[in-house]
């Protein structure tokens, strides 16, 4: 039951106030003085204060009141209070509100409106507990899984990341092959790295190959090698990547441009590990671990007919499905932080572009937009301005001229009042969280006819 503590050095109101609660089952407690209450803040846990603005010892200024409530935000920052008091100070309660106060009511209080107040504030003190516990919980999940895997400098942040590297951490040891799938840029490479590096063939070689990268008739000496006279230009033999990676890890990266031929083949290799070199016929064989990757829907490929279903069984034992970016959204500011390094720093309207940017190249556009704002940024702080996410916008729109251009930073109505609420009206900082300039919001609020209260 949610349990609030009441200042008041008036025993009269602090009792017609536990009445008020407990009519609404919830439960109080009584402190008389400002020590008495951060004592009882200190001893046991609550979910909300109503303090007194007005001690005996100070009955007219305030300042007592001021010194608790800053004395209770030190000490308990995410804990709410309300603050009640017989005089009122327009100026003193915006200060108070500006430092974090959730209220403020003016005594004789309206019971319904101060009930309500309360109400409120415990769903969202519940929902902030949840969270926060929730938070703990993923911090945990993440500093676990960095003490047991290698994770080859990867930044992240997100529980759908989190959950991806656990079943990385599940397959990494077992000598089986695996399909890693996601868009272009989100770090499909990165994945097979990481499971090379807590495989049992850490310490063997780990080797590439970009099966989109190579004409077709070249991906056979690729993969298996070739002798002397195999194909034109073939002046000496040479190595396939299967043998450099024997001992070790083959990453074939876009496995679904393989040509038909290397499909063949590599099927063959991947059920009996053996295989000729181009141009010979004396076998190979070798013991090599296989991971490849693709961001090609490989099941319409195989309806299609331009992709065995054998050999996507073969590559598919366990398959890692690599969210985009924009799926994983509490990546973004910490690998935008990592990218930037740390002569650098992101203001509050930066970080909010980057939030509302739906990045369709992933990490790879992220880390491209970072080292262009480090090198272009004129100060240590990084504005929205130099990560060029407008002008990428512009850009798209250019590109396709039936569609009508958009406004960049130019928020909705909704939008405004919600950040003004926020702001608790603070329009300055309603402006920062918007992205815009406080004279760029007041010009944008006269236009929608928003008030400047």
């Amino acid at each position: 039951m949610p349990n609030v503590l009441i200042i008041d050095d008036n025993p009269a109101i602090a009792t017609a106030l536990s009445v008020l609660l407990s009519l609404h089952d919830i439960d109080s407690a009584h402190a008389a003085d400002p020590a008495a209450g951060l004592q009882r803040l200190a001893e046991a846990e609550f979910d909300l204060v109503i303090q007194d603005m007005n001690f005996s010892l100070d009955t007219t200024s305030g300042e007592e009141g001021v010194a608790l409530f800053r004395a209770i935000r030190a000490a308990h920052p995410d804990l709410p209070v309300i603050l009640l008091t017989a005089w009122t100070h327009l100026e003193a309660a915006v200060d108070l509100i500006k430092a974090g106060a959730a209220d403020y009511l003016a005594k004789p209080w309206d019971d319904a409106r101060l009930v309500a107040c309360v109400q409120n504030l415990l769903e969202l003190s519940e929902a902030s507990r949840e969270l926060r516990q929730l938070k703990s919980g993923q911090r945990r999940r993440v500093e676990d899984l960095q003490r047991k895997l290698d994770l080859r400098g990867l930044v992240f942040a997100d529980p759908a990341m989190a959950e991806l590297l656990q079943l990385v951490s599940q397959v990494a040891r077992a000598d089986v092959p695996v399909l890693i799938t996601g868009p272009n840029g989100a770090g499909k490479e990165r994945i097979a790295e990481i499971l090379q590096a807590n495989s049992q063939v850490r310490d063997g070689p780990f080797v590439t190959l970009n099966c989109g990268a190579l004409p077709s008739e070249l991906i056979e000496a690729e993969l298996f090698g070739a002798e002397v006279g195999a194909y034109t230009g073939a002046a000496k033999a040479r190595e396939g990547k299967f043998e450099a990676a024997d001992g070790g890890t083959l990453f074939l990266d876009e496995i679904g441009n393989l040509p038909p031929a290397g499909q063949m083949k590599l099927l063959r290799v991947l059920e009996t590990g053996r295989f000729e070199r181009l141009g010979s016929n004396r076998e190979r064989q070798v013991r090599v671990r296989v991971l490849s990757a693709t961001n090609a829907d490989l099941g319409a490929m195989i309806r299609a007919g331009t992709f065995r279903e054998d050999l996507y069984y073969r590559l598919n034992l366990i398959e890692i499905a690599l969210p985009p970016l924009a799926a994983r959204p509490g990546d973004i500011l910490p690998l935008a932080e990592h990218f930037l390094g740390p002569q650098r720093r992101l203001s509050n309207a930066a970080r909010d572009a980057l939030r509302r940017h739906t990045w369709p190249g992933n990490v790879r556009e992220l880390r491209n937009v970072m080292q262009r704002a480090g090198l272009l940024a004129r100060g240590e702080l990084i504005e929205p301005g130099d990560l060029g996410l407008a002008a990428q916008v512009r850009g798209a729109v250019s590109a396709a001229p039936s569609v009508p251009p958009t406004v960049e930073n130019e928020p909705d109505r909704a939008e405004i009042e919600a950040a003004l609420a926020r702001a608790a009206g603070v329009v300055a900082q309603a402006a920062s969280e918007l992205g815009l300039s406080r004279q760029a919001l007041y010009r944008r609020m006269e236009r929608l006819g928003i008030a400047r209260a």
